[in-house]
């Protein structure tokens, strides 16, 4: 059998099946086969992914059983109650708000996310597509605004929305993701920069027009980025304590958001305001308010990975 093709003078096909290597040809690169972890590396590898998991559950399994947990009881550090008192969870809803407070933290939270969602993809759009003299350092400068220390905006900000009289209400809450976010930008011009370019220009010479191709073309093909960002944005806003307290410091505690009704619960129930130290209610809703984003994540998993996985793949 020969074991060079006649015509090309290359390794025949047999030659390259059996490994056979030639004088003067280059050798071929044969894959490297990952081989499977011993059965004692893999008790070892699970013995410490199950106790990391069990560090990271721990505060999660602290808290609930301190809400089971009669009021004497909720801080000796037990993760199995000496007590159950269920009826936490059914009091927990005459001595808080905590309707109020889901609502009105679901609402804020959805207004931010989808509007820093779809105002960043829309700048995103613009740096991913167009090319324009100074377009890279534009980009640079929009990215230098991630240096900026929250504490060196926090007062132009907090004077912008009190001249136009908007401090007590929810919209400087969300009112600021209307301009985007650097961060945002980022992750989605990297994730718009991998989509063929020639999607685009076909869809320009069928006559659709730049705002076309951000809801037919766009929108469609960067899902995962853009669930991502409403993710990312959702969690926190919702977790965002301290704009809550800049801004929403008139009206009662029903208009207050949860991180900043929860902060007001733990005051409130404080011996030394006059409380009778029923923490127990608190970490009750603290427990109720973190299965929001327990469930959020659960339903977006598979969208939150892909989305992390196709970042980044251009520059």
């Amino acid at each position: 059998m020969a074991i060079t093709d006649s015509t090309t003078g290359q390794p025949s096909l047999a030659a390259q099946a059996t490994g056979v290597q030639l004088a003067g040809t280059t050798p071929l690169k044969r894959r490297r086969v990952r081989r499977p972890l011993p059965l004692i590396g893999r008790i070892v590898l699970w013995f410490v992914l199950i106790g990391f998991g069990l560090l990271f559950l721990y505060p999660f399994l602290w808290l609930l059983a301190a809400s089971l947990k009669p009021r004497g009881d909720v801080f000796d550090n037990s993760l199995i109650p000496h007590t159950l008192q269920l009826s936490n969870y059914a009091t927990v809803w005459d001595q808080l708000p905590l309707v109020s407070w889901l609502l009105n933290s679901v609402s804020i939270a959805v207004l931010a996310a989808g509007l820093v969602t779809i105002s960043s993809s829309l700048v995103a759009f613009g740096f991913a597509y167009f090319r324009f003299p100074g377009r890279r350092l534009l980009f640079g400068l929009v990215l230098a605004t991630m240096m900026l220390p929250g504490a060196v905006t926090l007062v132009p900000q907090y004077l912008i929305w009190k001249n136009l009289g908007l401090i007590g209400t929810w919209v400087p809450l969300f009112g600021m993701n209307l301009f985007g976010s650097a961060f945002y930008i980022f992750l989605q011009r990297q994730f718009l920069l991998g989509l063929p370019r020639e999607l685009f220009e076909a869809a320009r010479i069928d006559g659709a027009s730049y705002l076309g191709l951000f809801r037919r073309i766009v929108m469609p093909l960067s899902l995962p980025s853009f669930i991502i960002i409403f993710l990312f944005e959702f969690q926190a806003s919702w977790n965002n304590l301290q704009g809550a307290l800049i801004y929403l410091n008139g009206g009662g505690p029903s208009g207050f958001t949860v991180p900043l009704g929860i902060s007001y619960a733990m005051t409130t129930f404080s011996p030394t305001n006059g409380g009778h130290g029923d923490y127990q209610y608190v970490m009750v809703a603290a427990l109720l308010v973190t299965l929001p984003m327990l469930l959020l994540f659960a339903f977006g998993q598979r969208y939150f990975i892909e989305g992390i996985a196709t970042q980044g793949r251009k520059g």
